[in-house]
């Protein structure tokens, strides 16, 4: 694992994905990646914003991608999100902050014109459910709210000792729930792959 932030730094650049490794009609969102040095925090006001890396993180790092709407179908938005904690009890912290914070906070801003509301959090262990694949993850589901528009949100959260990855996807008109969900599957799965390949677990 990671034991420096240079380190870190090149583990998070490795593993979150690009727009092309989510499909080929995904393109950046403006902006493409989130600031060098700063990670997702939900305030006491329950809005997301960037702040500088808290205790226990060494790199965190997100990307955004998106579908733009066309032939009837509204946009669609996805982020890749991979954070390396310097140890095991950081990222484990993380994943049961994750799972608590739809109770302080059932409805989040995401950006001025967007929020997530009705949300419901569920954690799988491993060896609970189907997890055989990682060490904990944390599903959230919820409504992603923009422009008058009213559609479902995922969001995976998932931890490989010290590294946790994110998948968040935001629903757009014409898109089933199976669709999103997959995606939401697809970019965790690869995601996870990547640590073990770049940690040396695949050869």
């Amino acid at each position: 694992m990671p034991r420096t932030k240079p380190q870190a730094e090149k583990l998070a650049a490795a593993v979150a994905l690009q727009p092309a490794a989510w499909g080929a009609d995904f393109r950046a969102q403006q902006p493409a990646a989130s600031n060098p040095g700063t990670a997702a925090v939900l305030d006491e006001q329950c809005r997301w914003e960037r702040r500088p890396l808290p205790q226990g993180v060494l790199a965190s790092l997100s990307r955004y991608s998106e579908i733009p709407g066309s032939a009837g179908k509204g946009e669609l938005k996805v982020t890749a999100a991979v954070t390396v904690h310097a140890t095991v009890l950081d990222a484990d912290e993380q994943l049961a902050t994750t799972l608590e914070e739809p109770l302080r906070c059932r409805e989040q801003q995401v950006r001025s014109d967007e929020w997530i509301s009705g949300l419901m959090s569920t954690g799988t262990p491993y060896g609970q459910g189907s997890n055989t694949y990682s060490d904990d993850q944390v599903v959230e589901i919820g409504s992603y709210l923009t422009g008058g528009s009213k559609q479902t949100y995922y969001w995976y959260v998932t931890r490989l000792g010290t590294v946790t990855v994110a998948v968040s996807v935001k629903g757009g008109k014409g898109y089933s729930n199976d669709e999103l969900n997959k995606h939401a599957s697809h970019a965790t799965t690869t995601m996870l792959s990547r640590v073990e390949f770049e940690l040396g677990g695949e050869k």
